[in-house]
């Protein structure tokens, strides 16, 4: 964005556009987008950003989403600026009567009539400006003041989007000539929150429930369709929103198995209409991750970098994935390659970074010549000066590199066996893998080595761990060639290592987890549901805990299974 954009327009040389205009114009902004025009489509916007609050709207969303991308402090500041000018914007055309973050009043009202068709609007933009602040909030402030200033818009913004839900069911409420907009926008802030708030473990949910908020994960699905579905200004956040349910978190925050169908269907129009959208190439190239295809995941994500050279923040996004796509193929070479060009191009997460960089180096034979004449005990040494916070956190994963590398610390360091599979794991790779013989049948002869390698050398105080990690990555690949007694026996034999683990408490609750998804597949359910709960209960504060208890809430959900709150303590029959 070229920097005379920041200046305010005159607002006496601007006539204000009517509603009908200034949605048409929004949304040619957003074809200029989904066309690569990033510059253009914001140049479009910037006049009327004081007069129109969907020109306001939109303008600060594009800055948002790139603010997102490259986590520069200062793009984020600037974003959370315009989003809030955005907010007061929307705030002169709200109904004068209406209460500053909530119209509860609204409801009350039996006639359509007693809100204009432009106020209805602003109502909608109102609240999608707060639910985006909230989330600069969250990302930029580690101020628990601050924290708690987030909480109070999301709630706000809720209460909005359920208030104007409410209205609409009413049998006299009068549509307007852009009332599918309208509509558009309840339907994502609706299907956004159900959606959100289904993923919650029950004991989170209780508390949100206790505060008024509730979340059906089928109702927010398909509200989120509905906009996706008609040609509205919302359709493109709807399908967005939806293909990162589809593509990330069903596998990060899931069981992984979901059907790519829904995301294939929304994401081919889109593809056929911008061929060269560095968005949808993206999309499309995960997809085929997914789907195991991994040579032709790898040319769409080059396909989408090609396309365009204005945002580079988008090239990151397909950097990882790339990286990613070399590590199933185990050409750590190139996946080095991708991690070394995050490392010094992007602030998403350069402790992540460098320890993807030191893995993938630690994975070539000792003699082999490094890139760059870099050395991997160095990088990881370097993995805890990169810590960051978000939202006063530091994120998980982060956390998790930091402790697996500190053992690097000692003069005469202990190798990790299979740092690259291991984070692997943590990011639910394998169940990409799983779709391609080829590549489990490599990774798992790899699994073998490190297994003969530990084995031959000389017992220290990570030898446990360290079989352990190789054990539960090995009882993957086996089930995923269809081994199901040689799965079960690995992930039950991590298990049964409990009280031996001295670092990786990490592995028991996930060996668990692995152990029920097996069950379900067997048909197993009862046994299922017990070792989910016991994996739920019974442990407490190890790594990664809060996506293992997400993936545990994911699989008692798709049994249909109430989690109980006291679960039973570990039996040994596991």
């Amino acid at each position: 964005m070229s920097s005379n954009c920041r200046e305010s327009p005159a607002a006496d040389s601007i006539i204000t556009p009517n509603l009908q205009s200034s949605i048409q114009e929004c949304m040619e902004a957003l074809d200029l987008f989904l066309n690569n025009q990033f510059d253009e489509s914001l140049a479009k916007l910037f006049p009327r950003i004081k007069q129109s609050m969907y020109h306001a709207l939109v303008y600060a969303i594009i800055l948002e989403m790139q603010a997102m991308m490259t986590f520069e402090h200062s793009d984020i500041i600037t974003a959370g600026s315009v989003m809030k000018e955005a907010q007061d914007v929307c705030q002169r055309f709200r109904k004068k009567s209406s209460m500053v973050g909530s119209i509860t009043s609204l409801v009350n009202k039996n006639t359509g009539e007693t809100y204009t068709e432009e106020e209805l609007h602003a109502e909608v933009c109102y609240a999608e400006c707060l639910l985006q602040r909230a989330a600069l909030t969250f990302l930029q402030d580690e101020n628990m003041v601050s924290f708690i200033k987030g909480g109070i818009k999301v709630r706000n913004s809720y209460m909005i989007y359920k208030e104007l839900h409410n209205f609409f069911q009413f049998q006299n409420f009068q549509q307007g000539a852009s009332h599918i907009h309208l509509q558009g926008g309840v339907s994502l802030g609706i299907g956004a929150f159900n959606l959100t708030l289904s993923l919650f473990p029950p004991r989170i949910l209780k508390l949100l429930e206790f505060a008024g908020f509730s979340g059906s994960k089928e109702y927010g699905l398909s509200q989120l369709h509905e906009g996706a579905s008609s040609i509205n200004l919302r359709s493109l956040l709807c399908t967005m929103l939806l293909l990162c349910y589809y593509t990330y978190i069903t596998f990060i925050l899931g069981t992984g198995e979901d059907d790519t169908l829904e995301a294939e269907n929304l994401i081919k129009p889109y593809l056929s209409h911008y061929p060269k959208g560095a968005i949808f190439l993206f999309f499309s190239g995960r997809l085929q991750e997914i789907k195991g295809n991994i040579n032709e995941a790898i040319a769409r994500f080059e396909d989408g970098c090609a396309a365009q050279q204005a945002w580079k923040q988008f090239h990151h996004m397909s950097f990882w994935e790339l990286m990613w796509c070399y590590s199933f193929k185990q050409n750590w070479r190139m996946a080095y390659f991708y991690a070394d060009l995050l490392s010094k191009e992007s602030r998403w997460s350069k402790a992540m970074y460098v320890y993807m960089k030191a893995a993938y180096l630690s994975m070539l034979p000792p003699n082999e010549a490094r890139p760059f004449g870099e050395d991997e005990v160095e990088l990881f040494r370097q993995v805890p000066t990169f810590k960051q916070k978000i939202a006063g956190k530091s994120p998980p994963t982060e956390k998790f590199a930091i402790r697996k590398a500190r053992r690097y610390k000692a003069s005469s360091p202990v190798k990790l066996p299979v740092p690259v599979l291991e984070m692997m794991y943590i990011w639910n790779g394998f169940t990409m893998v799983g779709k391609c013989r080829v590549l489990t049948d490599g990774i798992l002869e790899t699994l073998l080595d490190a297994e003969r390698l530990l084995q031959s050398t000389p017992a220290n105080e990570y030898s446990v761990d360290d079989s352990c990690v190789i054990t539960l990555l090995k009882g993957l690949c086996l089930k995923h060639q269809g081994d199901i007694s040689q799965a079960e026996k690995c992930f039950s034999s991590v298990i049964q290592s409990e009280k031996k683990i001295r670092f990786d408490h990490y592995l028991v609750p996930n060996a668990m987890l692995e152990l029920s998804l097996l069950r379900i597949k067997q048909g197993r359910k009862e046994e299922a549901i017990k070792s989910l709960q016991r994996a739920k209960s019974n442990y407490k504060d190890y790594s990664m805990e809060s996506r293992t208890l997400f993936r545990i809430h994911a699989a008692l959900s798709k049994l249909k299974a109430e989690p109980h709150e006291n679960g039973e303590g570990p039996s040994s029959e596991l």
